[in-house]
């Protein structure tokens, strides 16, 4: 979801971004707040979000960002807005947010004003929650502006709070034996950072999944793993996927296909660009 730009930012932006990140915390609700959260099966669940950003390749400032909303539990695609964008502020590990967060705010926006009945009830995003350096990882960030549940659903851990991808960490990866088996991330602090979830039996990585807004950590890694098909969560998956087609479609970027297994019944779009940064910092 990240591209990195060559000037970092000045020392101002900086210390805005600190101050706006401690307000925004404020505002964060760790814990359920809705039925369908506290429900084993997650009745009245009915649409999972999913956003991404994905850049053109060769360029960190042209990208797509996507929002598809997915029926639950069927998982099919039922709202789809992509749109290309000029991203202005600069990639900075752990603030990512304001580079690319502005843009998915207005896709919740438009998707409210043209199919209010098709808003998503709860929103996975490929990136951390409070699992982060200050606690307000882009997941928080998302969630606290457009008041809806979000899911941070990371692929690497994210090292703060003592947390390290050690051999410690890697035996207790090694043990998870099937999907759904998980761990949770203690940080030196003593604190429950997030979980380490084996999303798929066949997953040899696993995912790191931690709360954003309006979610317990308990329903955040349950959700996670019955939107899973593959490893990574299909709202997050088909964001992904639809970006990249989009940029392909538009621009007419080429890119080697994606594997099988990555490919959508409905998008079977070519991989666009590798994506830069760094999916820990956010």
């Amino acid at each position: 979801m990240a591209g990195e730009a060559e000037a970092p930012p000045p020392e101002e932006t900086l210390s805005f971004w600190k101050r706006e990140q401690a307000r925004l915390k404020t505002l964060v609700v760790v814990g359920d707040t809705e039925a369908w959260q506290r429900d084993a099966a997650f009745s009245g669940l009915r649409r999972v979000g999913g956003v991404d950003v994905s850049f053109v390749k060769g360029d960190s400032v042209r990208a797509c960002a996507s929002l598809v909303v997915l029926s639950y539990p069927e998982l099919e695609v039922v709202y789809e807005d992509c749109c290309m964008v000029s991203l202005t502020a600069p990639y900075v590990s752990g603030f990512l947010a304001f580079r690319e967060v502005p843009f998915l705010v207005d896709a919740v926006r438009r998707l409210r004003e043209k199919e209010p009945r098709l808003v998503p009830q709860v929103l996975l995003v490929d990136g951390n929650g409070v699992l982060h350096h200050r606690g307000f990882g882009v997941a928080c960030h998302l969630g606290v502006l457009t008041d809806l549940p979000c899911v941070g659903v990371a692929k690497k851990l994210l090292q703060v709070d003592g947390l390290e991808n050690d051999a410690q960490h890697r035996e207790k990866i090694r043990l998870l034996q099937a999907g759904g088996d998980s761990f949770p991330l203690v940080g030196g602090s003593g604190t429950v950072l997030g979980m380490a979830l084996k999303s798929h039996d066949h997953s040899s990585k696993p995912l790191y999944v931690s709360v954003g807004h309006k979610i317990s950590l308990e329903a955040a890694v349950r959700l996670t793993q019955g939107c899973c098909r593959f490893r990574i969560p299909e709202p997050v998956r088909q964001a992904d996927i639809r970006s990249r087609d989009y940029i392909r479609r538009t621009l007419g970027a080429p890119g080697p296909p994606a594997p099988a297994q990555e490919r959508s019944q409905k998008a079977q779009g070519p991989k666009v660009c590798p994506k830069g940064g760094s999916k820990e910092s956010k």
